[in-house]
């Protein structure tokens, strides 16, 4: 590295009105451990779905609804959540969201019925969408320079570790938890890890100061909030026929979306804050592909971790304890390489994005041929070190794209920024988990054969990775014809209005 742009660097971390809180690490372990809880409820339950059918006499489709709604109130959140701790306070913002998540942990656990249920997880998504932005825009705040790259590192090592390790967690919540209300152990282990949070979040978190651009875009929130709801309803209510019955919805939500983006030009062009600034799209380096990237590779992966619970525990006749173990590899590559990854991305910027999407498909490629040709007393085992290689990868995908994609936001616009870049992320997760099971229901119909079921699945999983490396490898090429001038960071060479700095 050139002294040159390491000198750069520094002069970023200086920017004016930065001071450095020294407080700042400890800050952050607390966002991380909140956010881990928050993503982890996305998948965590799936493995007490049957125990909780049983014990609370639902109906499959009522409690597809127990993960289903939780997804869909989660991303229906993200952007408004992350507008308001833009316009408000992210430290006020998150700690009564964090607070509203555990009560409605309590409230989940200790639901009499799978309505109450429902609506306590409705809710309990609600809280943790207004989160989850919360969490990125204060990474923003505290860090600059190479520390952002670290500190972001450790946020990618938190997602990709969430989604992972939720079939395991859950799996052995379940193992340790005796009786049939076992299940409700897996909401109330969030009450005393979120009271703690709350309490230090309370003493370690930075305020936000004001900029002064309080307005917040109602009209624009009812639109966005109805646009995103048409496209993730149908997906949600996949596996009940949503997408057959209510296919129009995704035509009504595009149309919605085109009005919210017509509404946001048109503030923007009479210099009024909008809720969701285009010109991060078009003018901030960077913002655009990887929030594309994101999306097309959460497409793959979220879905993956459903078909192999499918494989494992109605195909090998697992328990859910050990199905997750049979994953384990994958969380503890990606866990690895995430956090090495926020040290290298200052350097190698998206060569890790796009080495990374080479591993994990290399990874899941070899996966699904070992189980698919494998013998099936081994192959499960035998297919660890390829799992590995596929969570290494991931950890260079993730934490890479959330530093690059973030990394040139303005921090006076960081909630708005996270909360649509995890829009994205949690579109293709229901696209991702609504189309892998879908197929690997069809092929196991047609054919009996659960490994090939599984081979089908996870050959679609890669599609949407391939799409992503497309992307991925078409951004690494054209920043290695864009040259840079020596001793500016990529915040001082934007120049354009998205790059005033105000907190």
């Amino acid at each position: 590295m050139t002294t040159s742009a390491a000198d750069g660097r520094h002069a970023g971390a200086r920017e004016a009105g930065y001071e450095p809180d020294p407080q700042r690490w400890r800050a952050l372990w607390v966002t991380l451990v909140a956010g881990f809880m928050s993503l982890l409820d996305v998948t965590i339950v799936a493995v007490a779905l049957p125990t909780i059918q049983r014990d609370l006499h639902a109906s499959p489709a009522q409690v597809q609804w127990v993960v289903s709604g939780y997804a869909l109130s989660f991303g229906l959140a993200l952007v408004t959540a992350g507008r308001l701790g833009d316009a408000l306070d992210r430290r006020r913002i998150f700690l009564l969201a964090l607070s509203g998540f555990v009560i409605f942990s309590a409230a989940c656990g200790a639901a009499p019925d799978i309505t109450l249920l429902v609506v306590a997880r409705l809710a309990q998504g609600l809280a943790a969408g207004f989160m989850a932005p919360q969490n990125s825009a204060l990474i923003q705040q505290m860090f600059r320079g190479a520390e952002r790259g670290r500190a972001f590192g450790f946020f990618g090592a938190t997602v990709g570790l969430s989604a992972a390790t939720g079939p395991i967690t859950g799996g052995a919540i379940l193992a340790l938890a005796s009786g049939e209300q076992g299940w409700r152990w897996i909401f109330y282990v969030n009450v005393p890890i979120g009271i703690l949070a709350v309490l230090l979040g309370r003493r370690l978190l930075p305020r936000t100061r004001r900029s002064g651009r309080g307005h917040v875009d109602v009209p624009g929130i009812l639109l966005l909030g109805l646009g995103v709801l048409a496209l993730m309803y149908p997906l949600v209510q996949a596996d009940s026929g949503g997408i057959g019955r209510v296919w129009w919805l995704f035509c009504a939500g595009a149309a919605i979306l085109a009005g919210f983006a017509r509404r946001q030009r048109r503030l923007v062009a009479r210099g009024v804050q909008p809720l969701l600034d285009p010109r991060l799209f078009t003018t901030v380096r960077g913002y655009a592909v990887g929030a594309g990237v994101g999306t097309l590779y959460f497409i793959g992966f979220s879905g993956v971790w459903l078909v192999f619970a499918l494989f494992y525990q109605h195909g090998l006749g697992f328990s859910p304890l050990r199905s997750g173990l049979a994953v384990t590899p994958f969380a503890l590559g990606s866990a690895g390489s995430a956090v090495l990854a926020g040290r290298l991305v200052d350097r190698f910027g998206r060569l890790l994005t796009v080495c990374g999407l080479a591993a994990v498909m290399v990874g899941l490629g070899g996966t699904a041929l070992l189980l698919r040709l494998g013998p099936l007393g081994i192959a499960p085992w035998a297919a660890a070190p390829v799992l590995l290689l596929a969570g290494a990868g991931s950890g260079f995908v993730v934490s890479p794209n959330i530093t690059m994609t973030l990394r040139d936001v303005p921090v006076r616009m960081a909630g708005a920024a996270g909360g649509a870049l995890q829009t994205g992320q949690r579109l293709g997760a229901a696209v991702g988990t609504a189309a892998l099971p879908g197929i690997f229901y069809l092929v196991l119909g047609r054919s009996h054969d659960y490994r090939a079921a599984l081979a089908v699945a996870l050959g679609a999983a890669l599609v949407g990775m391939a799409a992503s490396l497309v992307l991925a490898t078409f951004d690494f090429r054209r920043d290695r014809r864009r040259p840079r001038p020596h001793g500016k960071c990529p915040q001082e060479v934007a120049n354009n209005p998205m790059h005033s700095r105000q907190t």
